[in-house]
């Protein structure tokens, strides 16, 4: 028979592995990676990730079940929400855990960006330091509802689905620097493309909004002045 200690003991790691069993599944951790940029309804998250509406709520249950998301109804739509902002922290050092030991991340990158000829070396610290002071032009290119949530100071919102139809409004003779959600979201790598194609000085800055935040430096919420 157990005895009392080794009872609660088990009883604890069960707890514990409820919140593993629900981030065993790739697309549990996209769904909370694109929550972290803010609520969004079941057809919104589904359309993202690339998923049917059926199985992006089959797997917003699995999350909800181990209480990392939350979840309202208004009208007849269903919107999700991280239960709290330490779950995207959990999610965040979970990534960086993941870059430090598995040599694999380090290859998709690469080989992913030497495919879109995007492979010149960038220092992303002195990027930083150029958005901060206002430098270059910083381009938002995430949907308007994820910069409303929370946006780098200065940063211009233009969604990636509108950048074509607006670059007659972007500065030729300064660097824009695009951006969205981390450095492994590839509308930024898109948005930089175009334009180069299109005659622009144009990199991609690394960090997301929420890198930014782990940072120390300001977030802006709210539309577009």
């Amino acid at each position: 028979m157990k005895s009392p200690n080794r009872r609660f003991k088990e009883a604890i790691y069960e707890q514990f592995a409820r919140i593993s069993k629900a981030l065993s599944s790739p697309r549990r951790l996209e769904l909370l990676d694109l929550l972290c940029q803010g609520p969004r309804t079941v057809e919104i998250l589904a359309g993202e990730a690339g998923l049917s509406v059926a199985n992006t709520s089959q797997h917003l249950r699995a999350l909800r079940t181990a209480r990392l998301v939350e979840a309202s109804k208004e009208g007849q739509f269903v919107t999700y929400r991280l239960a709290d902002e330490a779950v995207c922290e959990f999610f965040h050092t979970l990534r960086q855990l993941a870059e430090s030991r598995l040599a694999e991340i380090e290859q998709l990158v690469q080989q992913y960006l030497a495919q879109r000829e995007l492979l010149e070396p960038v220092d992303q610290e002195q990027l930083l330091s150029q958005v901060r002071k206002g430098e270059v032009v910083a381009l938002d290119v995430r949907p308007p509802e994820e910069y409303q949530a929370g946006h780098i100071p200065g940063a211009l919102s233009v969604p990636l689905e509108e950048l074509e139809q607006r670059l007659v409004k972007l500065p030729k003779e300064r660097t824009i620097v695009a951006y969205c959600r981390g450095p492994y979201c590839v509308l930024a790598v898109e948005a930089v493309e175009l334009l180069r194609r299109k005659g622009f000085k144009a990199v991609r800055l690394e960090d997301g909004v929420h890198d930014w935040r782990r940072r120390g430096f300001r977030v802006a919420a709210g539309e577009q002045p």
